[in-house]
């Protein structure tokens, strides 16, 4: 793992969790555009069908406020971004 995705928060941490960031053995997903724009998702144990259809991620920060949803999906299928589709309620 380099020393870049050593220093990326993973998405549903907790802001005082003292270790923030991916764990080794775990697979990610870095998250582009959006409200979560930056944020690393945890894959690990996904299925093939999700990781091709991507995920409605829980944010508070997103268009619709506490309770929305904000999409994203993959840039390729073997890609290890995902970018931003919108804000859902």
């Amino acid at each position: 793992m380099d020393e870049l995705m050593r220093q990326r928060r993973v998405y549903g941490t907790d802001h005082d969790d003292p270790h923030p960031g991916p764990r080794p053995g775990h697979d990610y997903r870095e998250l582009v555009g959006g409200p979560l724009d930056g944020l690393l998702l945890d894959v690990t144990g996904w299925s093939e069908t999700a990781l091709r259809e991507g995920a409605g991620l829980v944010t508070e920060i997103g268009a619709y406020g506490p309770g929305g949803r904000a999409e994203y999906g993959p840039r390729s299928i073997d890609g290890h971004q995902w970018d931003w589709r919108g804000d859902v309620r």
